[in-house]
């Protein structure tokens, strides 16, 4: 047999013994090698790293395995890998994740359990799990390349394939350096250079010891990636290409120039609106994701400026597509899905942003139905469709609650089931609702949000919908009046279940606040204080309640001696006494809010009216510039026309 021949038996046969398809392997191999050669193909799959039965391999003696390795499989031409930080899904918490990319590094053992940042392999080195994003590309290579000759793998195994004949190694990135919303500024919370543990994985990364030494070209992409331009460290990291955007259309195209080193091509990629695929163009990925992500839209329309999706169209994925996305991560091991948009109640949206509540259903029984599948996570909502419609979570909770992993004694269910979905809340401040994220809102009106958000956590809560709420502080031109009205509302929300996590404004790629300056932690007043550190005595007493108050009420004032005035100022001390737990009435003149006398409540928060008549009839309205999916149709026109203000 030519040289040629019994090189490409080896690929395909050894690739087929590294996915486990024994019977597969074995007919592939014998269809091209006598008696002899299978023994050196199942040993030099051995060496390679294929997962051959116990039996076949204990009959091969070390003289054997020594020659197999002169034919061992070369390294795959492509490697594509992520952080342990971003890949991990212990717990199956997202929280987590959020932990790793705010907590430093050097303090990472303190806070972190170990295993957090522990991923699953499979027997040969390749990853059971990675971010959904990395599974996507993988996904497209798969359409032009090899299983041989594509694999994901976790930085543990990085030098099991990276090798002579690697000629690219891609790298998910999610938040690479830790400067997107709250986790840069978490970090300096411990001092000003310190960084934070998600940093600290993706530099193992870029400076593994097999990439300095057989220097495949390096690409990064991702939700990410533009923090690593930002910060100008593509040098730094030896990164030959960054890509920024969505990828499913112009992918086959775009890595082929990649990968012959087209010297026309820009090192930063920049995919326009015009280069947005459709549905029908994203493809259903092979292997497993990371939280079993499945994804059931993309975009939103909503028109927050200082937010990327929302000045892209929401678009549906069919739920047969769906479908076999779960499929997939439940045939690999996963036991609980994610279901991944930028705010669920866009699944098949009807004209004017309503809520298709009959198809959210029918997606829901579906996913449960799938084998494997025993519970289900949710993303992201908006809170303005449970205002206008309560009975959609009426309807959705034995659907949604039953099935979440997570609990809460405060919850009412059999099994104190809750359901977390993240929902932005951004500011209680009218002025800059109206300014920055108005559709945020529709059909409600700048002027009705905080009725709005009282009335919506209400019914969320009395469902057991416990959010997640994130709020923006340091919004460009925020004023102290603005930081007083997001502690008025915050204070209303004083008896509410759920989580506050206050973030500071960082302007991200691709939004049209991109431009604009990050608010920065020495330039934080005294109220900005009052509001970040009053989130969390919410968050400590709801979640933490049964733990020791001692160890805040005497670990945070050391804290303060020791680094946070150096660091901060003396602004940061009684908002830092009332997250201890010291009684409000020793501090009710230094600080705005008062708590002197409150005990929280257990029983479900009351909002202050009952019925709020919406403000607006429709989308298309004077002033608010969104895009719901019925104008799909003028996208073809001109998809890379965004709305021209904000919302």
């Amino acid at each position: 047999m030519g040289l040629f021949r019994k090189r490409r038996s080896l690929r395909q046969g050894i690739g087929c013994l590294r996915l486990a398809d024994y019977n597969t392997g074995h007919a592939e191999c014998t269809s091209f090698c006598s008696r002899a050669e299978l023994k050196i193909v199942f040993l030099a799959g051995l060496a390679s790293g294929a997962r051959i039965r116990a039996e076949t391999a204990q009959r091969f003696s070390w003289a054997q395995f020594e020659l197999a390795r002169r034919f061992r499989l070369p390294s795959p031409e492509i490697v594509l890998t992520a952080s342990s930080s971003e890949a991990s899904e212990w717990r199956h918490s997202i929280w987590q994740q959020m932990l790793s990319a705010a907590i430093p590094a050097k303090y990472g053992h303190k806070f972190i359990n170990p295993e957090a940042l522990k991923t699953e392999s499979w027997p040969d080195g390749r990853a059971k799990y990675v971010p959904n994003g990395l599974r996507m590309v993988e996904t497209l290579l798969l359409r032009e390349y090899s299983e041989a000759d594509v694999v994901t793998t976790c930085i543990e195994n990085l030098d099991k394939f990276v090798g002579p004949e690697t000629k690219l190694v891609a790298i998910h990135a999610h938040n690479p350096l830790g400067i997107s919303y709250a986790t840069d500024v978490y970090s300096k919370l411990a001092g000003e250079n310190l960084m934070p543990v998600n940093a600290a994985e993706f530099l193992k990364i870029v400076t593994h010891p097999v990439i300095k030494k057989y220097r495949p070209k390096i690409v990064v992409g991702g939700p990410g990636a533009w923090q690593l331009e930002r910060a100008n460290r593509l040098d730094e990291f030896k990164i030959d290409y960054l890509i920024d955007g969505e990828i499913e259309k112009v992918f086959s195209d775009l890595f082929r120039r990649i990968m012959a080193g087209d010297p026309s091509l820009e090192r930063v990629i920049k995919l326009p609106k015009s280069a947005q695929p459709t549905v029908e163009e994203i493809p259903v990925v092979r292997h497993r994701s990371t939280f079993g992500v499945v994804e059931i839209t993309r975009g939103c329309g909503r028109g927050c400026q200082f937010c990327g999706p929302a000045t892209k169209v929401g678009r549906s994925f069919p739920l047969d597509h769906i479908l076999q996305s779960a499929e997939v991560n439940a045939r690999e091991g996963a036991t609980e899905v994610m279901l991944a948009s930028e705010d669920m109640f866009l699944y098949e949206q009807l004209p004017n942003f309503e809520t298709n509540v009959p198809a959210l259903e029918k997606l829901f029984e579906s996913v449960a139905a799938v084998p494997g599948i025993e519970t289900i996570q949710t993303s992201h909502i908006t809170i303005a469709p449970v205002v206008k419609d309560p009975t959609i979570i009426e309807r959705l909770t034995p659907h949604v609650v039953p099935y979440s992993h997570l609990r809460h004694p405060d919850s009412t269910d059999p099994n104190n089931c809750i359901a977390d979905p993240i929902i932005g809340l951004e500011t209680g401040s009218p002025r800059l609702f109206e300014i920055f994220m108005k559709g945020k809102a529709y059909p409600y009106k700048a002027h009705q949000w905080r009725d709005v958000v009282l009335k919506g956590m209400e019914t969320l809560n009395r469902h057991n919908w416990f959010p997640f709420c994130t709020f923006i502080i340091g919004l460009p031109g925020e004023t102290e009046q603005d930081t007083k009205e997001s502690l008025n509302l915050l204070y209303d929300l004083r008896d509410a279940k759920g989580m506050f996590v206050p973030t500071w404004f960082v302007p991200l790629e691709n939004t049209r606040m991109e431009k604009k300056a990050s608010a920065k932690l020495i330039e934080m007043t005294d109220l900005q204080w009052e509001f970040f550190f009053t989130c969390w005595k919410y968050n400590r007493e709801f979640y933490a309640a049964d733990r020791s108050s001692y160890q805040w009420t005497f670990g945070v004032p050391l804290y303060y001696r020791l680094l946070g005035k150096r660091l901060f100022g003396e602004g940061i001390k009684y908002p830092l006494w009332r997250f201890a737990g010291w009684p409000d009435r020793f501090m009710r003149k230094r600080l705005y809010l008062d708590f002197t006398g409150y005990k929280r409540s257990k029983k479900i928060m009351r909002a202050p009216v009952d019925q709020i008549v919406p403000g607006f009839k429709s989308v298309r309205e004077h002033g608010l510039n969104m895009i719901d999916a019925t104008q799909l149709q003028y996208l073809a026109a001109g998809a890379d026309a965004a709305p021209a203000t904000g919302s």
